[in-house]
Formats: C-alpha cells, sequence, structure tokens
C-alpha cells in the first residue's frame, strides 16, 4: 500500500505519495495538487563513481507528455520528440536549487526525471516538478542533506499574493515569480512582474518560504514513515600531504594571479600552475608529492586545491580588503560603452559593452503570422515577441564545436525576453511580431543582462514605441565565515569562485524580470535586501547610459521593416474577405502587392506591406468589401451589365444595384446605352433597399432631377382621375391598359 500525506496549499489540496509507482528507482514521489494535477519524479543513482571527472553528474528532465492534457501533438510526427522550450525551462527550475545540496566531492551519476501525467492547462506544473524532486530525494537513499520544495507567487487584482496562481492571474496581477527553498533559507528566485517594487518582491519572497516550509514538513513527515536509509557513497577528497605542499608552493603565485586585472593575462597566469610547473618545483625531499603528480588518477586533484586556493583568495581580498580582481569596488560598474544602428540592413541593431562583455542584438519586425505558435500541455498564448540568446565559442576565446543552443543558452534567452515584455506597446497599438537575436562577442560575466540592454537598444532603434529603458546587472556574494560581501556587476570569475548570481532587470519603475542562483545551502532575506538596493542603484546609472545612445524610440520605422495597417470587420463578414478557397484574399494580395493578410477570429485585419501605397490600397479594398449599403449614400462605381429596363452598377466590391432607365438622366432616355455602356464609372444615389435586399440606384437625382420610382423625369404630371365623366360613361376617356412590370431579372 502506498504511503501519502496531504496539506492545503494556496487554496487547494496536495497529496504527496510513495510506495505504488517506479519502485525500482532509488526514490520515487508522485504528487497530486488540485483536481487534475498529478506529477511523478523518479530519481536514480549510479552504483560507482563516475571515473576521472571533477565534478558532479547530475541531469534534471520534466517530460511533458500531451496525453497529460487530453491533446495530440499537432504536425505530422505525432509523438513527441525535442522537449519544448517551457520544459527545457521547467528542467532548469529543477536543477537549480537541488544541485547545491548534494555532498561535496559526489560523483555518481544521477538522474532526475519528472513526468507530468495529468495537468489543469491553466495551472502550471513546473513547481510540482521541483516538489516531487524534492519529495523523491528525501525518500531514496541517495545522499541528500536538505530537503526542497517551491511554489509560484502571483497576485490578485486587491494585490494581494498568491500562491500557485492560474495563468490567467498571474497575467492580470502583473507578477509571476517562482521560488524554491529549504526550510532554513531561499535556494532559488526565477521570474518577472510588471515593473514590481524592490519591496513587493521581497514581500513574494517571504510569503512564497512561508509555504515552502510546510510542504518541507509534509515531505519530511512522509519521509519518516517510508524513507529509505540513506547510502554510503564514496566521496572524492584529495590527499593532505598534496594539499599542504600545493598551499606552501603557490600561495604567492594564486595570489599574484587573481590581482592580475585583465581577464586574459589573469588567466594566462593562472593556467601557468599547471602539473607540469608542479613536478619542476618538487625538491629532493618531496618524492611523495611528485608520486602523487606522476599520476593521473591523482594529478587532478592539484587542480582542485588550486581552485579552492583561488576561491580562498578571493574571500579574502573582497571580504577583508574590499578589493575586486579587477580593482573595482563591491558596489562599482565596469565602464560601459554602447551604439545604435551598427549596421544598416537590419530593422533595429544596439551594440552595449561593459568591461569585457560584449553584445549584439539585432531586431526584427514581422507581421503577425510571424507569431510562435506554442504547442504544449499548458494554454500559453502565440508569442509574439521573441528573444534569442546565442554564445559562440570565440566570446571566451576558446574553440569547440558549433552545436543549437544549449538550456543556458535558453535560459537566457528566456529571462532577457520575460525582462522587455512589460514595456512593450499592446498588439492593438503596434501588431507586430518582434524576434530579437543577441550575439554575444565578448563574455566576461553578466552577457545576459548585457543582452537584455542590447535589446532596449535595438527596439528604439527599430522604433518600436516600447514605455521605458530596460538595463539588467548581476549581482554576485562572497562568503567568509559569518561575513559577507555583496558585488554589483559580477565578472567572470567572481561567478565561478562565488556563491551567488542574482540578476535583476527592469525600468527607472520596477522590476521586470529576476533570477537568482546559489551555491550554498540558502541565503537569507536580509542579504536579498542588500543586493536588491545595490542592484536598483546600479540598474538606473546603466539606464542613463542607454539613453545617452538613443534617449526615445525612432519616430519612424526603418525603411527595410514591413508596414503594418490594422482594419476592424464585423467578425460575421471574415468570410467576405477571404471568399472560397481563399480566392478574394489572394486576390487582393496579388492586385495590390502587399506581402499578407492575417485575420484573426474578432474581425483584426492585418495588412503587411512594404510600402503605404500598396497597404492603404488593400485596406479600401478590405474596407469597401465589408461595408454596408446605406440608402441616401453616394457611391462611384462601375457599370456590369445592360438590360432593357436599366444598368446594374456595382457600387461595393460583391454588391451592385440596379439604376432603372427612369433614373439614369433627367430628360427621357429611350435607350440604356444612349447614358452609359459596359465598364462606365459613373456616380450614383442610393435610393432604396426593397425588403429582398435588392438595391435601385439613381443617376438622376445626382444631376438635379427628381428621383423616385416610375417617374419619367420631364414628363407633365397626368390629371387627376375625377376629372371628365367616369369610365364606361359616354364621353369619358379611353381606358389605359395597366403596363405589366418588368422582372428584375430579365436580361
Amino acid at each position: 500500500m502506498p504511503e501519502s500525506v496531504s496539506l492545503t496549499v494556496g487554496g487547494r489540496t496536495m497529496i504527496i505519495e510513495t510506495g505504488e509507482l517506479a519502485k525500482q528507482a532509488n526514490g520515487s514521489a508522485l504528487v497530486r495538487y488540485g483536481d487534475q494535477n498529478v506529477v511523478l519524479c523518479a530519481v536514480t543513482a549510479s552504483q560507482k563513481p563516475r571515473e576521472g571527472i571533477d565534478f558532479f553528474p547530475l541531469t534534471c528532465d520534466f517530460e511533458e507528455k500531451m496525453y497529460a492534457a487530453g491533446k495530440i501533438p499537432g504536425g505530422y510526427i505525432k509523438r513527441e520528440g525535442r522537449p519544448p522550450e517551457h520544459a527545457v525551462l521547467s528542467s532548469r527550475q529543477i536543477d537549480r536549487p537541488i544541485r547545491p545540496l548534494f555532498p561535496d566531492g559526489f560523483r555518481n551519476d544521477v538522474q532526475i526525471v519528472a513526468t507530468v501525467l495529468s495537468i489543469d492547462p491553466q495551472l502550471d506544473a513546473d513547481v510540482l516538478g521541483v516538489c516531487a524532486a524534492g519529495a523523491a530525494l528525501a525518500l531514496s537513499d541517495i545522499p541528500f542533506e536538505k530537503t526542497v520544495a517551491a511554489v509560484r507567487v502571483g497576485r490578485d487584482e486587491r494585490g494581494e499574493y498568491v500562491c500557485n496562481p492560474t495563468l490567467p492571474q498571474y497575467e492580470s496581477g502583473g507578477m509571476d515569480i517562482v521560488i524554491a527553498g529549504t526550510s532554513d533559507g531561499v535556494m532559488m528566485v526565477e521570474g518577472g512582474g510588471n515593473e514590481i517594487s524592490e519591496e513587493d518582491f521581497l514581500g513574494a519572497v517571504e510569503f512564497a518560504h512561508g509555504e515552502i516550509r510546510k510542504i518541507v514538513k509534509a515531505i519530511e513527515q512522509l519521509t519518516r514513515k517510508a524513507g529509505k536509509e540513506k547510502r554510503e557513497y564514496p566521496v572524492a577528497s584529495v590527499d593532505s600531504d598534496l594539499e599542504r605542499w600545493v598551499h606552501k608552493t603557490f600561495a604567492k603565485d594564486v595570489a599574484k594571479a587573481m590581482r592580475t586585472v585583465d581577464k586574459q593575462k589573469r588567466e594566462t597566469a593562472f593556467s601557468a600552475l599547471s602539473v607540469d610547473e608542479a613536478l619542476a618545483r618538487c625538491g629532493k625531499k618531496d618524492d611523495s608529492v611528485k608520486a602523487l603528480l606522476e599520476n593521473p588518477a591523482t594529478a587532478k586533484d592539484f587542480y582542485n586545491i588550486v581552485k579552492t586556493m583561488e576561491e580562498d583568495e578571493l574571500r579574502a581580498m573582497v571580504v577583508d580588503e574590499k578589493v575586486r580582481p579587477d580593482g573595482r569596488k563591491p558596489d562599482e560598474v565596469r565602464p560601459i560603452w554602447c551604439k545604435v544602428h551598427y549596421v544598416p540592413r537590419v530593422h533595429g541593431s544596439g551594440i552595449f559593452t561593459r568591461g569585457q562583455t560584449q553584445v549584439f542584438t539585432a531586431a526584427t519586425l514581422g507581421s503577425t503570422s510571424d507569431a510562435q505558435r506554442l504547442d504544449g500541455i499548458v494554454e500559453l498564448e502565440d508569442k509574439r515577441y521573441m528573444h534569442f540568446y546565442n554564445f559562440p565559442p570565440y566570446s571566451v576565446g576558446e574553440t569547440r564545436p558549433m552545436r543549437g543552443p544549449g538550456r543556458r543558452e535558453i535560459g537566457h534567452g528566456h529571462l532577457a525576453e520575460r525582462a522587455l515584455v512589460p514595456v512593450l506597446p499592446p498588439k492593438d497599438e503596434f501588431p507586430y511580431t518582434l524576434r530579437l537575436m543577441s550575439e554575444v562577442l565578448e563574455s566576461n560575466g553578466s552577457s545576459s543582462m548585457a543582452s537584455v540592454c542590447g535589446s532596449t537598444l535595438a527596439l528604439m532603434d527599430a522604433g518600436v514605441p516600447i514605455r521605458e529603458h530596460v538595463a539588467g546587472v548581476a549581482m554576485g556574494l562572497i562568503l567568509k565565515g559569518s561575513k559577507y560581501s555583496i558585488l554589483t556587476d559580477i565578472q567572470g570569475l567572481e561567478d565561478s569562485l562565488g556563491e551567488m548570481d542574482f540578476k535583476v532587470a527592469g525600468t527607472k519603475k520596477g522590476i521586470t524580470a529576476i533570477q537568482m542562483d546559489i551555491k550554498v545551502q540558502g541565503i537569507t532575506i536580509e542579504i536579498m535586501r542588500q543586493a536588491m538596493e545595490q542592484a536598483r542603484k546600479s540598474r538606473h546609472a546603466i539606464i542613463d547610459k542607454l539613453a545617452e545612445a538613443i534617449a526615445r524610440p525612432r519616430e519612424q520605422l526603418s525603411e527595410y521593416a514591413p508596414r503594418m495597417i490594422i482594419v476592424k470587420i464585423d467578425p460575421a463578414k471574415i468570410k467576405d474577405v477571404i471568399g472560397p478557397g481563399g480566392k478574394v484574399i489572394n486576390k487582393i494580395i496579388a492586385d495590390t502587392g502587399v506581402e499578407k493578410i492575417d485575420i484573426e477570429d474578432d474581425g483584426s485585419v492585418f495588412i503587411t506591406s512594404l510600402d503605404g501605397a500598396s497597404g492603404d490600397k488593400a485596406k479600401q479594398i478590405v474596407e469597401n468589401l465589408t461595408r454596408d449599403v446605406i440608402v441616401g449614400e453616394t457611391y462611384r462605381g462601375t457599370v456590369t451589365r445592360i438590360i432593357n429596363i436599366g444598368a446594374f452598377v456595382q457600387i461595393l466590391p460583391g454588391k451592385e444595384g440596379l439604376v432603372h432607365i427612369s433614373q439614369l438622366a433627367p430628360a427621357r432616355v429611350e435607350k440604356v446605352e444612349d447614358v452609359v455602356k459596359l465598364g462606365d464609372e459613373i456616380m450614383v444615389k442610393v435610393i432604396e433597399i426593397d425588403g429582398q435586399g435588392r438595391i435601385n440606384l439613381s443617376r438622376k437625382a445626382l444631376l438635379g432631377g427628381v428621383s423616385g420610382n416610375g417617374d419619367y423625369g420631364t414628363r407633365a404630371p397626368r390629371a387627376p382621375r375625377d376629372s371628365g365623366p367616369p369610365a364606361g360613361v359616354a364621353g369619358a376617356p379611353p381606358t389605359r391598359r395597366r403596363r405589366r412590370p418588368h422582372r428584375r431579372d430579365e436580361e
């Protein structure tokens, strides 16, 4: 029988079960949440550590199965393939809070697989994946030091915090933040908001941590009932004699290299601290050390020792001496320069350089049909704003194969994308699809935040009317015992050796995107508060630099950008614009030369053209196709047919009416062809729409004649019927036979 615990989180019941599914894994947990959400997580570890590596081989996967939402994948291939972006981001959210909690030196392969079995499409299951992973690890025999859980925080219409809101709730509330942590501290933050304040963000974190503690307590209760005893796993360690010798021999070299300001020179100095150099320094009394250095199995320990020395030296410099490797103060931003319109052909471009980090971003404008269509288990809207991030090897002076984007590139691109969305103009005001591409040209830390700044420059250069400048900065943390130092605008070394990477992006009004990862077992709210205050000040300074390059969006779009015209029509008349098999809409495109015409279900028509003239022409045709004919209005029309009793005139596309022969001219007309011919354009007035919807027109009414059905213009009025003797009496006028009216459809 399965064991389970139950609790209430965010107004819904959460049930955590174990012992019934995936029992051959080292640990497994099933999380049920609300009425429809079910996530299974299984964790496994290899029996032996992987040889010859100096890192922890952890793999996290978040599996989105379309059956969970009662859907079949779109396209030709009906089997799930490459994970969608949402699944990749969810996998990262599992990995980041869990990785720091494994023992140092643990080298066994660990795989965490969270599978969504059932989902409410209005409720994102990513945080349930973190909770299920935390429970599975706690229940397993794999060494894991603390229990992890996560929740999402949004706001309702009153501004109150909401735990695990639905998609509409965190869209309308202007806040979407995922917080993961243990009972002691916060491990990870990921999210964004509509220019939220620092205090609102910290309030959300404190609110979330209270819910996290409840989940952790429930998992620990279940672990006491059904958890496995932790196994003994070998942990990599270094020889103490070798460690002492390396510290004694290379302490001055490490200190000197750490204080080298230039990144490349510093890396060259650290590269010189090699095993070959160590062997060269071995004396006659160092035979045991020499044997360890000559053994490939233990020689790699030399580099682990040197890295530890680098960390210790950095802590001493930053915390005690208040000096950073490049000479900056803890709250100082590196020198910045930026340019816009760097290349001519793209719709908008910008270069942002901060120290030795440099990003080029290009903006491309497209039509509404260029939006990214999302086919997943969560009901996310199609994306009209996309940001992609590329990190080529030359940006860090390396060579490696160029392949598709990895999880890191996808995550950084999503973070920069989230930062700009709140300042974009609404679709009904600026109906373009926007694609931003950031190319990292140089990297020495905080390249994702540099891509946020580059995006602001490129969007403004393209003429996209964004409301505010958006900038981002990465904050770091260096711990030494109970003392610590918070660093602004961290470089690569401070990120690699430090304890925190805290990215904050936003405007001068507030935060739009945030991401925090740490390498320790949780940090306090007070440390986060100090980091955010330093980030706010530096963000404002960076925005001032961006404003120097371009103060506001350009008033005109690039000459190479498409022009977009919006026409709003009655949804019932969409079929009139499309026509059978798309015949009408394709003819409009062919006749006017526009690139495309997109129509949405609400009657919004988006016309994309490379020049204004063709777009205006297409707009007029669409408006004419959907206009209603109004009695009393005047139209210019074309004669399409001529019959004995008059001429048919097309006054709007698909709409024609009859000009009776009596309505062609003020004088009597004997023959229609005497006045008009096929193809003539004439001005006409609508004088009647009969009960069958037939349109009667008059040309005479616009030429000064009296219009009316059956009136022949110049003929004298008929004498009253009562003048003279009645019909049938002697002397009465002869009775005229009433003429039978012609049929409207007579040819």
